[in-house]
């Protein structure tokens, strides 16, 4: 059995096929893990989302929630202006069964731990002061929100926001759930005590003399949970990375980079080209 960490989707349903021939993937035998943002921008969000929650259900596959899956629920919610005419959204939103997918993605988490190895996965991070168990604790506070009877009033009215940016134990009520959702969704930069800087996407330059109070949240050296190997996609400039017991795994597909599968138990990367396929059908934005 080998497990699968899939990168960054984001509705590109013909490319993870051909991946999951080069991998020669195995339904009975291999397990996958999908880090988030199944859907949105690339041609074929909906058959995305069926495939993960048919495996998903079947116990043959995991999945955290990225930034672009809450976007699918906020558009499911009626938040129109959180609806771009670069989304792929309408044939979900449209579908007769959209209720029942809707259900579904909204109770997956945001974080998966691995049952025998020290290996999680995120969409965007962890914080570097959050320990691995206090990083789960968090993660379920916004996964038992979002089970609960009135979730999409949270989602409308509570949601979305980038304040607080800075992470305090003594944080409550909906600006706690606010962080956590950011850090494990949206977060890319950060500072060595977790706050948030959300404006600086680009691909960072490392340096041992590199004085900027900003960094990528996996570098500190004061990271709680370096000991786990930690696997997360989200950041597509960022490129294929192997080091700092990390694992980025958005590769770009959806701007004409690769898809990309990291088989756990061997470490080795397998990737498609998807310039093909992908990249004639968006621009990046600048």
């Amino acid at each position: 059995m080998t497990t699968y960490v899939i990168g960054d989707l984001q509705g590109c349903y013909d490319e993870l096929q051909q991946l999951l021939t080069e991998i020669n993937y195995n339904s009975d035998n291999d397990h996958l893990w999908f880090v988030g943002d199944i859907v949105n921008r690339g041609p074929k969000s909906l058959e995305c989302l069926q495939f993960v929650k048919t495996l998903s259900q079947q116990g043959k596959a995991d999945m955290v929630l990225g930034n672009h899956d809450f976007h699918l629920l906020a558009a499911y919610c009626g938040l129109e202006k959180f609806v771009s005419k670069s989304d792929t959204l309408q044939p979900i939103l449209e579908h007769p069964q959209v209720d029942e997918l809707m259900d579904w993605l909204r109770k997956q988490p945001l974080m998966v731990t691995h049952p025998i190895y020290n290996s999680v996965m995120v969409h965007a991070g962890i914080p570097p002061q959050w320990s691995i168990s206090e990083a789960q604790n968090y993660a379920k506070e916004v996964q038992d929100q979002l089970q609960q009877s009135d979730w999409k009033n949270y989602i409308i009215n509570h949601l979305f926001g980038s304040e607080p940016n800075k992470w305090k134990d003594s944080l409550t009520g909906y600006k706690r759930l606010r962080y956590i959702v950011n850090a494990f969704a949206r977060m890319r930069y950060c500072d060595s005590n977790g706050r948030l800087e959300f404006q600086l996407k680009s691909v960072p330059v490392i340096t041992k003399n590199n004085d900027s109070e900003y960094q990528p949240w996996f570098i500190f050296p004061n990271r709680r949970n370096k000991d786990y190997e930690i696997f997360f996609g989200h950041w597509s400039t960022l490129g294929a990375i192997d080091a700092y017991n990390i694992h980025s795994t958005d590769t770009g597909c959806l701007w004409g980079g690769k898809m990309t599968a990291f088989a756990m138990e061997s470490k080795q990367r397998y990737t498609i080209d998807c310039q093909q396929l992908c990249k004639p059908k968006l621009k990046k934005k600048k």
